[in-house]
């Protein structure tokens, strides 16, 4: 005798036992644990109102709830890589990050620790992208935004399913923090064609030439993901600097979306197809740090298995 049951089966003989007993706790909990089967793979958002689209684009993947819990400490990774004004898309636009800050405060955090691993001065860096202002005027002495300059602030690591970064230093808030949201922005890349939600992993570890100049950089990326796994991907598709990134300044385009998954390989492919990169189009599969990613399981880079809800706010 076959013991499954369709969903419509068992609705019905639930709400027949409902019926006859008084009691909904069987039924409840079936459309609970449905509930949580059926969250968007991708939720994505269209809108020219940051701070509306990351509330709708969090509800909408299950809330801030699911990720942030009352004490927790929550290490928060823009892209602040370059002192650059946040028009010229380069980095992650400060309203993104600080409606994300916002949200985890009022989740109940403890603390909320934004940080980057600069490539430029990083006092420059942290004040002409907007960013550390901008977290300042929240008033907040639970707030952080620093810079990862320090090596003592790295521990090394094993990368057991890596295939060619073998170990690396990586930011002890990696291994610290109850939750890790990685916010980085869309934009394009001479060495990578893309620099997005995998390839922003870079600014948490220490030694990010030995990755350009030792091995695959490709490779690199994909295995790093293997290590640093962010609870939540927010991409910050509100700008995207389309032509000579990663630095800029370039064709900025504005496709004013906001991507938020829990798969980092499917966040950045559906990034993808926000725009040209350096005037050619893309599919996942073209891109070998996402290509590679998929290929060690990380997640899913054909969006035609994903569950993806298309919001606009």
């Amino acid at each position: 005798m076959d013991d499954k049951i369709s969903r419509r089966q068992f609705l019905k003989s639930a709400t027949g036992v409902a019926i006859a007993t008084g009691s909904i706790s069987i039924l409840a909990s079936y459309l609970q644990a449905q509930e949580s089967q059926e969250k968007p793979d991708l939720v994505v958002v269209k809108t020219t109102a940051p701070e509306k689209g990351i509330i709708s684009a969090i509800e909408a993947i299950g809330g801030i709830s699911r990720f942030v819990k009352t004490g927790d400490v929550v290490m928060i990774k823009p892209n602040i890589a370059f002192p650059n004004p946040p028009e010229w898309g380069s980095t992650t636009s400060p309203e993104i990050v600080v409606a994300v800050v916002k949200l985890c405060l009022d989740a109940g955090a403890k603390s909320v620790l934004v940080i980057d691993h600069p490539m430029g001065r990083s006092d420059q860096c942290l004040q002409r992208t907007g960013i550390a202002s901008a977290c300042e005027k929240l008033g907040s002495d639970k707030v952080k935004v620093s810079a990862a300059m320090e090596q003592r602030d790295y521990v090394e690591v094993k990368l057991e399913k890596a295939k060619a970064l073998e170990k690396t230093e990586v930011h002890k808030l990696v291994m610290r923090a109850n939750t890790f949201i990685n916010i980085p922005v869309a934009k394009s890349h001479s060495a990578t064609t893309v620099s997005l939600g995998m390839k922003n992993l870079m600014g948490l570890i220490w030694d990010r030439a030995y990755l350009h100049q030792k091995i695959d950089l490709h490779q690199g990326i994909a295995d790093l993901c293997t290590f640093i796994k962010p609870s939540l991907i927010i991409m910050d598709g509100t700008k995207a600097l389309a032509t000579k990134g990663p630095e800029g300044p370039g064709m900025t385009v504005k496709p004013d979306t906001i991507i938020a998954g829990t798969d980092q390989v499917a966040v950045d492919s559906y990034t993808l197809g926000l725009s040209t990169w350096n005037g050619k189009a893309y599919n996942p599969g073209d891109v070998k740090h996402i290509s590679n990613a998929h290929a060690l399981q990380i997640g899913e880079m054909n969006l035609d298995k994903l569950k993806i809800k298309k919001l606009e706010v």
